[in-house]
């Protein structure tokens, strides 16, 4: 088994931040609860996977959000080995753009205005781009990804 570091960075960074977000704190007041100064910039990077931590710093951002790193660790674990978040997908930019389902309506307009320009057919679209359309859509990435394998 190869493991995808990228993909435990990205899985760890969302859950993170699904976590201060569901506490409705600002990064500034949960750096504010670390034991050692780290700017809101860096946290930012955590959160979006772009920049790793070190397993002290994971810890002290676990204590501050009051989760057992065990427990967090292993959320991490079960998304990337579930593949809830692939690395890429390859999406039918034609069936998408015909798509009547309410929650995919920015993704049907992207896909149509795609297909539009004639790059129509199937795009493999990659962790990055499915972050994206699914905040468009205003869904969770697992939530767009579940819809979209539907097809």
């Amino acid at each position: 088994m190869v493991m995808d570091g990228v993909a435990y960075q990205r899985a760890l960074g969302r859950e993170l931040q699904q976590m201060r977000m569901r506490r409705r704190w600002t990064r500034a007041q949960l750096v504010r609860r670390l034991p050692v100064e780290l700017s809101a910039q860096a946290l930012a990077s955590y959160e979006t996977g772009t920049r790793s931590c070190t397993v002290v710093r994971f810890v002290e951002l676990c204590m501050a959000l009051e989760t057992s790193p065990h427990d967090l660790l292993e959320r991490v674990h079960d998304q990337v080995s579930r593949d809830d978040h692939p690395a890429s997908l390859k999406v039918d930019l034609t069936r998408l753009a015909l798509d009547d389902r309410q929650p995919l309506a920015p993704a049907r307009r992207w896909a149509a205005a795609e297909v539009g320009r004639q790059a129509g057919g199937s795009r493999d679209l990659d962790l990055s781009a499915l972050e994206s359309l699914a905040a468009l859509c205003g869904l969770p990435v697992v939530e767009l990804v579940r819809m979209l394998r539907q097809d």
